[in-house]
Formats: C-alpha cells, sequence, structure tokens
C-alpha cells in the first residue's frame, strides 16, 4: 500500500504530466491555390484563413493605431522584391479580412517591422539585409511616409557571401528605450571576419549608440522581450550528428557569449566543437568559456522562428506559456519541426499546430509556420511563409 506522501507525490506527477499535455482535434484548411491541409489543433478552437494569395509571409507585428502588419519576403532567393502588408477591414463572421494593402515594396529580404515612440513621434522600423531604417508613421497611414533615416548599415553580400553567405534576415526587438537588432552568421560554423556578425546590437532608437549586447549568436530569426528579459530563437550548426546540436530557445544577457561556433548544447549539456577548437589552437585564437544553457532545446533542425508569451490568455493550457513557430529543416526527410509547440519545461514542449509535412518527401510537405502571435485573450495568428498564407486561430 502506497503510503498517504507517495500517494500525494504520484497524484502531483500525474496532475503534472496531465497538464502539459494538449488534446488536439483535426480541421481542414483549404486554400485557394489548391493545397489542403488537415491541421490538428487544440480541442475547442477552430481555425480560419484570415489572409491568402501572399508569396512568403514571414512576421506579424501590431501598430500603435492597432492594425496588424506583416512582412513578405517574396521567395527563399536573396532577392530586393520584398513587401510589407497591412490586414485590413476584419470580419467577424467569416474570421478573415477583407483587404489586403500593400504597404510598402522593392525591400531587401524584410524579415520583421516594428514600431516605435521616439520623443512623441511614431515610427515603423524595417530590417532589412543589408540596413535598418525607419519613417515616420502616423494613424491610419496607407504606404510609408516620406524619406527615411537610414539607423544602421549590415553586411548584404548575401548568398553570394564569399565566407558563405548564410542568413540573411535581421530581427527586431525594443525595450527600456533601447532598440535591438540580430545579426546572424556569415557561415555555418567559421572564424568570423566582421565583429557585428553573430551577434545581437544594441543602440538608441535614432541608432545611435550602436554596440554588441550579447555575442556568439549564430542566428536568431526571433528576439522578444518578456518582461525584463530578451527571449530568442537560436539556429544551431548544421553537418554535425544527425540530432546534435539542438536549436535553442532561452534567454539572451548582456555581455554574454552564447558559444557559436566554438560549442554546441544538447540534453542541457554545453559540448565544445572539436573542428572549431582545433582551428583556434592552429590559429591561436582565444575561446571563451562555456555558455550558458538555454531554456529549451528541440529536435536538430526542427528551425525555431517567432515566437510570442501567452500572458492573460483565457485558456489555462495557453495562459502563461511560450508558443514556437517550428519552421522546419530544409531537409523533409527528416520530418523535424513544422509545427507550433507549447513550451512547458526545460526541454519540454507538446505541439498545439502540426500536419504542416505528412512525410518524408519534399510534395509531403503543405506549409511552414514562420510566426505566431496572440491576438486577444481568445486568439491568436500563424504566419505560413511557404503558403503566403495569415491563419486565425480562436475559442
Amino acid at each position: 500500500m502506497l503510503s498517504r506522501f507517495a500517494t500525494t507525490t504520484l497524484l502531483l506527477f500525474i496532475y503534472l504530466n496531465t497538464a502539459a499535455q494538449v488534446q488536439l482535434e483535426q480541421q481542414r484548411v483549404a486554400l485557394k491555390k489548391g493545397v489542403t491541409m488537415d491541421l490538428k489543433i487544440p480541442k475547442g478552437y477552430h481555425i480560419a484563413i484570415a489572409a491568402e494569395g501572399l508569396r512568403r509571409l514571414r512576421f506579424l507585428t501590431k501598430s500603435p493605431d492597432g492594425r496588424l502588419f506583416g512582412t513578405d519576403m517574396h521567395s527563399l532567393a536573396d532577392n530586393k522584391r520584398g513587401k510589407i502588408y497591412l490586414f485590413e477591414k476584419w470580419d467577424n463572421g467569416s474570421k478573415q479580412f477583407k483587404k489586403t494593402t500593400l504597404f510598402a515594396e522593392k525591400l531587401h529580404n524584410p524579415n520583421q517591422v516594428m514600431f516605435y515612440t521616439d520623443k512623441g513621434v511614431n515610427y515603423i522600423y524595417i530590417a532589412e539585409t543589408g540596413k535598418l531604417s525607419r519613417y515616420e508613421y502616423h494613424a491610419g497611414d496607407s504606404a510609408l511616409r516620406g524619406t527615411p533615416k537610414i539607423l544602421a548599415r549590415f553586411p548584404e553580400q548575401g548568398l553570394d557571401y564569399k565566407y558563405g553567405g548564410w542568413h540573411l534576415t535581421r530581427s527586431l526587438a525594443q525595450h527600456n528605450g533601447k532598440i535591438y537588432v540580430s545579426v546572424g552568421s556569415s557561415c555555418n560554423a567559421c572564424i568570423e571576419k566582421e565583429a557585428i556578425r553573430a551577434s545581437i546590437i544594441e543602440m538608441n532608437p535614432d541608432g545611435s549608440g550602436q554596440k554588441t549586447y550579447a555575442s556568439g549568436v549564430r542566428n536568431s530569426v526571433a528576439i522578444k522581450w518578456v518582461g525584463d528579459k530578451l527571449w530568442g530563437t537560436f539556429m544551431s550548426r548544421d553537418l554535425m550528428k544527425p540530432d546534435n546540436p539542438e536549436d535553442l530557445f532561452g534567454t539572451i544577457e548582456q555581455g554574454k557569449n552564447y558559444g557559436w561556433p566554438w560549442y554546441a548544447q544538447y540534453k542541457q549539456q554545453i559540448y565544445p566543437d572539436r573542428q572549431m577548437m582545433d582551428s583556434a589552437k592552429i590559429q591561436n585564437i582565444k575561446v571563451p568559456a562555456k555558455p550558458p544553457l538555454a531554456y529549451c532545446g528541440f529536435k536538430a533542425h526542427s528551425a525555431p522562428l517567432g515566437f510570442d508569451m501567452f500572458g492573460n490568455f483565457n485558456d489555462p493550457q495557453l495562459n502563461g506559456n511560450f508558443l514556437v513557430a517550428l519552421h522546419g529543416s530544409t531537409s523533409t526527410w527528416r520530418q523535424r519541426g513544422n509545427a507550433v509547440v507549447m513550451i512547458t519545461g526545460k526541454d519540454k514542449y507538446v505541439e498545439i499546430a502540426t500536419n504542416f509535412q505528412m512525410g518524408k518527401k519534399k510534395s509531403d510537405r503543405l506549409g511552414r509556420p514562420c510566426d505566431v502571435m496572440m491576438n486577444d485573450a481568445n486568439s491568436f495568428f500563424i504566419t505560413d511563409d511557404k503558403n503566403g498564407a495569415l491563419y486565425y486561430v480562436w475559442r
């Protein structure tokens, strides 16, 4: 017979594990382009196509006047055909935006935009591969206003870059009167020639006072302040073991080095990258100390991108948790990612929206979640940059 303590412990264990499970049910999504997906979402929720017909819809943000904006990078290639869209005229009956307005075009891989009020003036910040710029923004604007101010320049050699040319995206965050930009590495694993690579940059809202906030961050495609902590998704290096290193999600602290290209994380352990350590020894390079552990590791090649904290959400299953969009491996045979997940603890997460990929073949990948954004206390949005679609999930 179990003791009272053992019984209580067992019941608590069952409760915690039950709480970490989210029951999913299948719902069909049929796009006008002919793609049909039987997505699984939490029981009691519904999903609708809020907007479609775009190319490579990436990250979402809301303006000071409450309107929804999204970036479109056009294609996987390095290009200057990117756009910014404004989603307007929400119809609560059909759960669709009745109007999609082209807000800006001819942009170099625009991954994200952000709104910020500096000295009483509202601005829209646009992160492109080679630069960060801002324009004045007035409530109700349907296009960019006036002449931009270029706040920062970044490496923009793109995919043809002599060091490898990886990581075209730039990501944005804001906190306590500062602007933050994530700049990815130029390669899979190498010793960088430019200090700005693989780092988080901090600056004043007008672009002055630029400095490195954190280094050794190979490719953080999304960064966001939640309270007094900067969180980010981390894409780890390729061409090691099938499951090692993991892609990561965790906090980014000022002055810290997060290990790339010298270290990797797997199952809450930090391991040296022997190939890079040997290179450092040959070139007499001082290697930094082991980096902090990330909070959550995902299966290698899951490709975590956008995320959001679901604070004050009415569903207790989701409330107070991070939801992360796993974009998935470029090699579909790996069957990694391709879902929106909820983080439930260290290295623990459960699927919230899945069935974007149904097999190992390229044709089995039907969609790719890119960003997830809480809309209100009962609903959220998911972007799909394979189909150029915006999904609305509610209960």
